[in-house]
């Protein structure tokens, strides 16, 4: 069972039962090649970097990470959102890949998934023809009894933040790595979202840089009791900012109205601007120039790249495990897990992210599976 979004109308869904290998036969269209494994996919975190993916599937290919048959039966282009989720390897025709184990990693929206996989480290990597263009980061499986990041009572929490805070780490430290461009500030838009939280949460210990949080008026108190941000404003005060005070622009939010008042205010004094989500997805532009810098697309992949040549892969996974472990251990004060079973439990969720009625302080972990795996 998978899935499934229209590429050209996110609110188009369906859950559909299909053939989960990528190399079906004639006789047996379930039967796996040598070299592939099928995971049964337990649960997954379903959150606004998700509709994220969808925004920018076309730019950055997240629609080729599963793909579906395109087009469908219908004439409609449908697609897969990736999410970060556990699953175990429930068959296995890779001679190197025992069957049982437990892993981290991107799946589809699905009850289980067929991969082609090759040993990577002490887990594996999907290495079917459409990954070939993908960086590691996005196509790797870790083995969580061996991933020092895990711990096995914060496996939701794990799902909900582990993917988002990489990136937020990798902005924080691609920021410090260029001296923050001679800035004196950070801007951060959708502050009350999961990614503004893990970034906020790296930048709070960066000395004499200040951490400005951009929010709605709906999510001003909660954004307030993190106690992460140096200063919280709503979206229509940015006009109460110092427009000569050096910034650089962390946008979440995706709004153009928002980049547009950033970037407006600040102008020259504005040095980068980084466009990193799209919680605000519908209220998306382009094609309009801009005062100050040309906004860019923060690629993850290339400063994670960058500083495990700088530091070696294994004082990189050290450094991000001990940054990681101190935003775990706040959790407990602003974040509530809830649990959706089934297709009608993912949907229902996936549409209020679409829409963005999610409460902050709530994340939500999800199966297919109407009951699921133990």
């Amino acid at each position: 069972m998978q899935f499934e979004v229209n590429r050209a109308d996110f609110y188009d869904t369906r859950a559909v039962t299909i053939s989960t290998t990528s190399t079906p036969t004639e006789t047996s269209p379930n039967e796996l090649q040598l070299g592939q494994i099928r995971l049964t996919v337990e649960r997954f975190a379903l959150t606004t970097n998700n509709i994220t993916y969808a925004v920018a599937g076309e730019m950055l290919d997240y629609w080729g990470f599963f793909p579906a048959d395109e087009p469908g039966a219908d004439g409609k282009r449908w697609g897969r959102i990736p999410a970060m989720g556990l699953g175990s390897v429930a068959e296995s025709a890779h001679p190197d890949i025992a069957v049982g184990g437990r892993y981290f990693g991107f799946y589809p929206m699905a009850t289980d998934v067929v991969i082609d996989a090759t040993p990577y480290g002490n887990a594996f990597r999907d290495v079917g023809a459409h990954r070939a263009e993908h960086a590691a980061t996005y196509t790797a499986f870790r083995d969580v009894t061996a991933d020092v990041m895990f711990r096995p009572e914060q496996a939701d929490e794990y799902l909900l933040l582990w993917g988002v805070f990489m990136t937020s780490f990798l902005v924080d430290d691609y920021l410090a790595d260029n001296n923050f461009l001679d800035a004196t500030q950070t801007l951060v838009t959708s502050a009350s979202s999961k990614t503004s939280i893990c970034l906020a949460q790296c930048l709070a210990q960066r000395d004499d840089h200040r951490c400005i949080g951009l929010t709605s008026e709906r999510n001003r108190v909660f954004v307030e009791n993190l106690g992460l941000y140096d200063e919280i404003l709503t979206y229509d005060e940015v006009d109460q900012l110092d427009p000569t005070m050096t910034s650089t622009l962390v946008d979440i939010a995706g709004s153009a109205s928002v980049q547009s008042a950033v970037h407006t205010h600040f102008s020259d004094a504005l040095k980068v601007s980084l466009t990193v989500g799209a919680t605000h997805w519908q209220e998306s532009g382009g094609g309009v120039t801009l005062p100050g810098p040309t906004p860019e697309f923060f690629f993850a992949p290339g400063q994670s790249a960058k500083r495990a040549g700088d530091w070696g892969q294994s004082e990189l996974d050290a450094r991000i495990a001990r940054s990681f472990h101190r935003l775990s251990d706040t959790t407990d004060q602003w974040l509530t897990v809830e649990h959706r079973t089934g297709p009608d439990g993912v949907e229902s969720v996936y549409r209020s992210l679409l829409d963005g009625d999610a409460e902050p302080d709530t994340g939500y972990v999800v199966t297919m599976h109407e009951n699921p795996p133990s």
